[in-house]
This record gives C-alpha cells, sequence and structure tokens, in this order.
C-alpha cells in the first residue's frame, strides 16, 4: 500500500477553529472509511515556532512541528485564516508577516495548496495568486480585490480552484473544499462516504453560492406579521412551482396585494418578484447540479414555466446558458 497523503495545516495566534479542525477532520474522517490497515492521510499542524496557539475562539491548539520543520514531501497544503473586529464596524483580514514569507518558498514545494477563509489573503500577500481566480469570506471579498487587483476575486463561490491552487469561501467552505480533494484523491465513493459519516451535505460544489436565497435577505424586525412574512419565504422555497404572485401570496398571508408588497420589500430589502425569481433559481441550479433531469422538466418543477424562461433568467443572472452551467458540475 502506498504511504499516506501527508497534509499540513499551517496555524498562527488568532486563528478561526474550524479553519483548521474542519479540513484536518474530513481526511481523517475519509481515512477511518476507507477501512483498511493504512490511512489514506496523516494530518499535522505547522505553527512558526512549534508552540500552541490561541485560536480565535479561545480554544488552544498544539502544533505537531515548526514551519521550518516542514520539509521534504507534502501533499497538501492548508493555509488557515483570521480577521480581526474594528470598533467601529468593519472586518479585516489578519496577514501574518511571518506565515507569508514562509509561504513563497514552501507553496512550490506543495503537492497542492489550499487556503481556507482569510488564508487567502496570505496566498495574495505572498504573490501566489496574481492573475488567478480566486476566493475568501464573503466579509473580505471586498479587501482582497483592492490590496490584489491582479486577482480574479470571485465574491460568492465557496470555493475556487486554479491549478494547484484551490481557495475556498467562509470557514466551514474548507470542509467542502477537503472533500473535494478527497474525491479528487480517491474517488468520489470515498468522498460521498465521508460525508454520509459526517452529516455533510456532500452536493457542495465549489461553484455554488455562499447564500442560498433565505440567507441572502434579513428580516429587519421581529412582530407577528414578520413572523408571517418568515413563514411565507419558507413556503416559497418549498413550492416554488405554486402560483406565486404577488397577489396569491397577499392572500396566503391575509393582506392586501399593495400593504403586502410594500410591507414584505420593507422586511427583506428585495420585491415579492425578486425575491420569487431569486427562490426559483436556487431550485433550477439545484436541480442542474444533482440531477440529469432535462431542461424543461427543471423549468415546470422550479416554476420558471419554459426552456425559455429558464434560460433568461440564467443569463440575466448567472452570466451563463443552464446547460454549461450543468456542465460546470459534471
Amino acid at each position: 500500500m502506498p504511504a499516506p497523503q501527508r497534509v499540513v495545516i499551517v496555524a498562527f495566534p488568532g486563528v478561526e477553529l474550524l479553519d483548521v479542525t474542519g479540513p484536518a477532520e474530513v481526511f481523517s474522517v475519509a481515512s477511518r472509511v476507507a477501512g483498511d490497515e493504512h490511512p489514506r492521510y496523516a494530518v499535522e499542524i505547522a505553527t512558526e515556532d512549534g508552540g500552541a496557539v490561541t485560536t480565535s475562539s479561545g480554544v488552544r491548539l498544539l502544533a505537531d512541528l515548526r514551519l521550518d520543520e516542514v520539509t521534504g514531501r507534502v501533499d497538501t497544503l492548508l493555509v488557515s485564516g483570521a480577521v480581526t473586529h474594528a470598533k467601529g464596524g468593519g472586518t479585516r483580514a489578519v496577514v501574518d508577516p511571518a506565515i507569508t514569507d514562509w509561504l513563497r518558498t514552501a507553496v512550490p514545494r506543495a503537492g497542492r495548496t489550499g487556503s481556507v477563509c482569510a488564508g487567502a489573503h496570505l496566498l495574495a500577500a505572498a504573490g501566489l495568486l496574481d492573475g488567478r481566480s480566486a476566493t475568501t469570506h464573503w466579509l473580505t471579498t471586498a479587501q482582497l480585490a483592492a490590496a490584489h487587483p491582479e486577482i480574479d476575486v470571485d465574491h460568492d463561490s465557496i470555493f475556487v480552484r486554479s491549478g494547484s491552487l484551490w481557495t475556498s469561501a467562509g470557514i466551514t467552505s474548507g470542509m467542502d473544499m477537503a472533500l473535494a480533494m478527497v474525491a479528487e484523491d480517491h474517488g468520489r465513493a470515498l468522498a460521498l462516504a465521508t460525508a454520509r459519516m459526517m452529516v455533510m451535505y456532500v452536493k457542495r460544489s465549489g461553484g455554488q453560492s455562499q447564500f442560498s436565497v433565505p440567507l441572502s435577505v434579513q428580516e429587519s424586525a421581529p412582530g407577528a406579521t414578520c413572523d408571517r412574512i418568515g413563514e411565507l419565504r419558507q413556503w416559497i422555497t418549498e413550492h416554488p412551482d405554486a402560483d406565486l404572485s404577488a397577489e396569491a401570496l397577499a392572500r396566503r398571508a391575509g393582506l392586501s396585494t399593495r400593504h403586502f408588497s410594500r410591507l414584505f420589500t420593507q422586511r427583506t430589502g428585495t420585491t415579492p418578484g425578486a425575491y420569487v425569481e431569486s427562490a426559483r433559481l436556487e431550485t433550477a441550479r439545484r436541480l442542474l447540479e444533482e440531477s440529469d433531469t432535462a431542461l424543461p422538466q427543471i423549468a415546470a418543477a422550479s416554476g420558471l414555466g419554459s426552456p425559455h424562461t429558464l434560460h433568461r433568467v440564467f443569463q440575466r443572472h448567472m452570466g451563463t446558458t443552464p446547460a454549461a452551467y450543468r456542465r460546470r458540475f459534471r
């Protein structure tokens, strides 16, 4: 049997705990699920001095080795991230100079490199993402784009692969990226089994959005009427092929059409029509990603009605066709 693939995860003070432990657990579970005597992965945590680091949650992590002890073969090098929150508001990614300097020589020697959350800023500061597509947590994508205009920043995807360099978005998306790496190394069956063991939603491919439609809007105030709007949003998600006209939704909410439309927009920041179209688009995207269902059936099931409307909505929101989008996930 071949030697286990070596995974080194770089950590530093203030790092997000799940940036380190999330991917580490994916690789560890994959080894256990494989069920043979030879583990598929060997995971190590490296810090600048080889000592413990305190994460953003206050939990301390013990390192396995110092950065200068990371020699020899490294199959997967992962860079975790950290952010700071200003008193007046705003979030900034932390760029640790010692880590950045080390990455310039370490990344070219690694089989592949991935960043989790704000770890992309460390790769960017080292000049390793120049001319590439990359993503990071949605709170710091603007910072990444402003500081590094030479990078094609993807503000929405949960992870992006550009050659041997992978970048992922917020925190848990590092686990999605790790699952994709397991699939690349040992096949989709092991990745599926690993996801099932971890009770993860394995279908989150890299091009998926960081936000579902229900997460993309925020109701502005509590109250009975707001609760009705929240329940209605859930109903829209579950019944995309129903009559979702403003009139029908207003009847379901027990409001006049005019009052309902004004209240929905006030509570969510978007109109009922725009919300419905986004929810239907999300349903169509999921069907394209997960099934071989024909376009006419997807158009009907998502409530978009016809392939022509499906095509038009995809072009407007996604800048691509349904067929091209499906090929991206095959």
